[in-house]
């Protein structure tokens, strides 16, 4: 696919050791326009503390996608656009259609290799970015599989969100990326600002609500290195927006505004097979799986926040990789709160077999433990399916 959806999968794609394709190519006057996507689906079978089993049928941590780009070059600039509809593939009763359905992507971009590119549309958030992109369940399921109470949309599964990294999003942007420089890119830019959600579902933890009066500023950095046999990358990003009430959106017995501030780093080497990813955060204000979500007691007082994962991979003669990761996130309390203790932690060990350059065989266990106070529930997930990419 010769455009930015690869964003979404070119990671998983060399993951799996296979290799990013275009899609169907169609020439189109002054354009080149290019149809590609995702199509996957997966059996899940997950026990909860306190339940019986549960069995689903859908799709994994990405949806289905089918994509139209078009790429051109007009008065010395490159230009393309990516529209995009992600149909979910998970139904609970008769008569509920199919799934949920999403639109991620509808953005353009116009630049120069001299110069750099700017985007504007909705896409992929900057902050958090590399940290979805490098997770190995980005192929498979993860956690929050569909009868664990987490996913709750129908159209996706986790992965390793909420536990090691925050969800990037797709959101409203506009952002400039340098050339790359030997290695080195940047991208910083403004999104759409968010409204603070409560956390009640995750524990009965009490937060305030509050909107963003501003953009919210994002940006990251990043370089790619290759020294001998070990190939690699470093990138450091991070996200700051305003949170002040307005509208029915007000923050409780609070008239002053907060600013929720977070960010990260990580880094990834690859090495004769072996893979080795390490990624950490820490923010205040931004709350936990969902940027915001949680992130401000209920006297507005802003909650400290941090996690990240660990996570190793090796592929085998056959292509086969096998991985082994770990991953937690943690939100601690204010004054103002009752609980005293959150914390979200996962184990999942997987393999992922290309079965020919577009399709990919998963097999996943995925083990979760949320620890609110002193009480802990546990799901083990067990997944079986695959993953086409064109």
């Amino acid at each position: 696919m010769n455009n930015q959806i690869k964003l979404a999968v070119a990671a998983a794609l060399l993951a799996a050791a296979s290799s990013a394709n275009a899609g169907i190519s169609i020439p189109a006057g002054d354009w080149t326009l290019d149809i590609g996507g995702v199509v996957n689906a997966f059996y899940t079978n997950n026990k909860k503390t306190g339940t019986q089993s549960a069995a689903n049928i859908g799709t994994g941590l990405l949806p289905n996608v089918l994509a139209v780009s078009g790429t051109t070059r007009q008065n010395d600039l490159d230009v393309s656009f990516v529209i995009a509809i992600d149909p979910g593939g998970y139904t609970s009763h008769s008569l509920s259609d199919g799934g949920g359905q999403e639109n991620r992507q509808s953005f353009f971009t116009f630049g120069d290799k001299s110069w750099g590119s700017v985007k504007l549309g909705k896409d992929l958030g900057i902050f958090a970015s590399d940290a979805i992109l490098n997770d190995m369940t980005l192929l498979g399921v993860g956690t929050g599989a569909y009868g664990a109470g987490a996913a709750g949309n129908a159209t996706t599964t986790l992965g390793g969100i909420g536990a090691g990294y925050l969800y990037a999003d797709w959101k409203e942007q506009i952002a400039y990326t340098t050339p790359n420089m030997n290695g080195f890119q940047a991208t910083v830019g403004i999104t759409q600002p968010y409204n603070t959600v409560a956390i009640a579902a995750l524990g009965g933890l009490n937060s305030a609500l509050g909107g963003g009066s501003q953009p919210a500023f994002e940006g990251k950095a990043s370089y790619d290195f290759a020294a001998d046999a070990v190939k690699g990358k470093v990138w450091v990003s991070g996200l700051s927006q305003k949170i002040q009430a307005s509208g029915t959106n007000t923050l409780s017995n609070v008239t002053s505004s907060q600013t929720a501030n977070v960010g990260d780093i990580g880094v990834n080497l690859n090495a004769a097979g072996f893979g080795l990813t390490g990624y950490y955060y820490g923010g205040s204000g931004v709350g936990t799986t969902g940027e915001l979500l949680g992130g401000l007691s209920a006297n507005g007082s802003k909650r400290d926040s941090n996690g990240g994962y660990v996570q190793a991979t090796y592929v085998l003669p056959t292509a086969t990789k096998l991985g082994v990761a770990w991953g937690e996130s943690k939100m601690d309390p204010t004054g103002a709160d009752s609980f005293t203790n959150y914390k979200n932690e996962r184990w999942t060990l997987g393999a992922y077999h290309p079965l020919t350059k577009h399709v990919n065989l998963v097999a996943e266990y995925n083990n979760e433990k949320t620890t609110v106070n002193s009480a802990e529930v546990t799901v083990n997930t067990v997944s079986l399916g695959g993953i086409l990419f064109f």
